[in-house]
């Protein structure tokens, strides 16, 4: 399970993270930020891999992938 976070004041809502997303769960908020923009968000937190490429991909460094580790057997 993985999840991510976008930090609004950062995020200018260019939405390349969006356009690459595999799952498709990231999208524009329907809030401004203080400097005017819709930032992402993460709309789905049980469909995200984790996989990080939006965080990748993030011109502003806006998101930060958190994903759990699996338990040892």
């Amino acid at each position: 399970m993985a999840k991510i976070t976008v930090e609004q004041e950062r995020c200018k809502g260019c939405g390349i993270c969006i356009a690459f997303c595999p799952k498709k769960v990231i999208q524009l908020s329907k809030n401004l930020n203080p400097k005017g923009f819709f930032p992402a968000e993460l709309i789905n937190e049980k469909e995200c891999t984790g996989c990080a490429i939006c965080a990748l991909m993030c011109p502003d460094v806006a998101i930060e992938v958190y994903r759990q580790e699996r338990e040892k057997k």
